[in-house]
């Protein structure tokens, strides 16, 4: 859990360039997530159990917090852009 909760905080932006991070939870909930002491964007996508995407918070800005509408178990973190090179969208389905 320790790792959850350290997630990106005092990485480089190194540490999603060409890959994401997924974060798995037992149940769905609601995750929300803050960017303190992390010093570059990232792009952030929330699955529901069937590994539907349900939102997505692109370009997520340092010392920024996001309260997703909706609640999910899978949030995958990636490098900003990911979500506009990849076309990703509401609705779509993820497979990892």
């Amino acid at each position: 859990m320790l790792s959850k909760a350290k997630g990106l905080m005092f990485t480089s932006s190194s540490a999603v360039d060409d890959k994401a991070i997924v974060f798995v939870f037992k149940k769905e909930r609601t995750v929300s997530l803050h960017m303190f002491f992390v010093f570059y964007s990232i792009d952030v996508i929330f699955l529901d159990n069937a590994m539907k995407v349900i939102d997505i918070k692109e370009s997520f800005k340092p010392f920024a917090i996001y309260i997703p509408k909706k609640k999910a178990q899978y949030v995958v973190e990636c490098s900003a852009g990911t979500v506009r090179k990849s076309r990703t969208k509401i609705g779509d389905r993820i497979v990892l």
